[in-house]
């Protein structure tokens, strides 16, 4: 049954063979910290501040042996041809302040669902979601193994990738929505 932990995923695997890290969110400081930390209304890159990205900080966090693929939006065949051990997804909101935030749907940015369906629909997945707010999920939820809520996690992917691997615990709890685990906050 969906409400109960049969088999988590997380902590994840440091020795799996081969990893996915797939999603816009993944290798982007600026999308971590969001909006008021580089410029008001935030900025996309890596070339604007010093930090590491989720990306970087996974690659550092596992086996040396453990091969990390990042694909940012891969097709199910691709992903399916791969031998891929499980993945990571990184989505979310692009940066914003103030009024050039207001959302009136709460989604995420594009292609994260499409990110989300491809990639969950294919292997076993835990989502991770950058976002300065809740946003909608509700629909793709059901794809998900795992789903953390990581917030703006700023300059400090390495925070993100103690969770996922377990070298710094979670709140992680089981809830009846088709999840195995939902870290609510890091």
């Amino acid at each position: 049954m969906a409400s109960q932990l049969i088999s988590p995923m997380l902590p994840l695997s440091k020795k799996a063979p081969k990893i996915l890290v797939a999603g816009s969110h993944a290798d982007n400081l600026g999308y971590q910290c969001g909006g008021w930390t580089i410029q008001w209304q935030g900025l996309s890159g890596n070339n604007l501040t010093q930090g590491t990205t989720i990306l970087k900080a996974i690659k550092k966090t596992v086996d040396p042996k453990t091969e990390v693929v990042y694909e940012e939006n891969p097709e199910s065949k691709y992903i399916k041809s791969n031998k891929f051990s499980y993945a990571i997804v990184v989505v979310g909101e692009h940066p914003y302040a103030e009024t050039s935030g207001d959302s009136l749907n709460l989604t995420i940015a594009d292609p994260g669902y499409s990110t989300i369906t491809n990639v969950c629909g294919s292997i076993k997945c835990v989502v991770i979601v950058i976002s300065g707010r809740p946003v909608v999920l509700k629909p793709y939820v059901a794809m998900m193994d795992a789903l953390v809520a990581a917030w703006l996690p700023g300059t400090q992917g390495q925070g993100v990738a103690d969770v996922l691997f377990g070298d710094y615990g979670s709140q992680g709890r089981p809830l009846g929505l088709g999840l195995k685990l939902l870290i609510s906050s890091l």
